[in-house]
């Protein structure tokens, strides 16, 4: 038998239990998405139902309630001061944090564990979760929301940074330090100028990303036009709650189309 036609049998052989493999793996999916359609309670029938209340309840909010536009705008602008100085705080601790997590330049290794551990507690707690406890830390208003977002985005920020050190080239980094130069040194001019567009990008993704998400932070009270937004829906009234999401779409898009072109120069 030549190696070609072993090479064969030996294929045919493996083709049942590859077969068997992936019928099991397809079973235990089936059953996976089975069981979550039972714990999340989908009802079609309910969806169809409910439907045509959306429909009634968009023509209740025409005309658009415009009298308190003001209002709506400053209630938008504390939201976008909130993601602007929530996520520059996280991006300014995150940045020492990420070398302390990146396996391949931080200077302390046993610390490298730890790092990571911090910041999987920190992303894996919500902004929305972080501000609800701050508001009751801090009162009631927009920085209980900037606390909230810079912890989380922390979290997510210094690991995205870590990620992006981890995948670099050494080279430089040997270069400048076989030159006898401190390791702040080494980090700036090796490190940093691979990385710097990367971060600045990711940077903006989650001022852009938390924009949207602390739209819904005033529901717990930390401020922003959320704030509003919940007011309007427990008062049931769709003009105002309509034209507060028309701000809040027209304003989101606007930012997202700024962020994007910004990200774009900077790749």
């Amino acid at each position: 038998m030549t190696t070609a036609q072993r090479a064969l049998a030996a294929l045919d052989a493996a083709q049942p239990a590859r077969r068997w493999r992936t019928a099991v793996l397809l079973g235990a999916l089936l059953l996976f998405y089975a069981a979550c359609w039972k714990l999340a309670e989908v009802d079609l029938g309910r969806l169809a139902s409910g439907l045509p209340k959306i429909g009634r309840w968009l023509l209740q909010a025409w005309p658009p309630a415009l009298a308190e536009l003001p209002l709506f705008l400053h209630r938008t602008g504390e939201t976008v001061a909130m993601a602007a100085i929530g996520t520059t705080a996280a991006v300014l601790l995150a940045l020492p944090v990420a070398v302390l997590a990146a396996r391949n330049v931080t200077p302390w290794p046993r610390l490298y564990g730890l790092t990571r551990m911090f910041l999987n507690v920190l992303r894996g707690v919500d902004s929305f979760v972080f501000a609800l406890l701050f508001v009751a830390a801090v009162g009631l208003g927009p920085f209980a929301g900037v606390l909230g977002i810079a912890l989380h985005t922390w979290g997510s920020a210094a690991k995205n940074f870590a990620d992006h050190i981890e995948g670099i080239s050494l080279e430089p980094f040997e270069a400048v330090r076989s030159t006898g130069a401190g390791r702040l040194a080494v980090l700036t001019y090796a490190v940093l100028p691979d990385v710097l567009p990367a971060l600045l990008s990711t940077a903006l993704f989650w001022w852009e990303f938390n924009v949207r998400a602390s739209t819904v932070l005033g529901v717990v009270g930390a401020g922003g036009i959320g704030q509003e937004l919940k007011n309007s829906l427990d008062l049931m009234d769709f003009p105002r709650l309509f034209t507060i999401i028309g701000v809040i779409l027209i304003v989101v898009t606007v930012l997202d189309q700024a962020s994007g072109w910004l990200r774009r120069r900077l790749v």
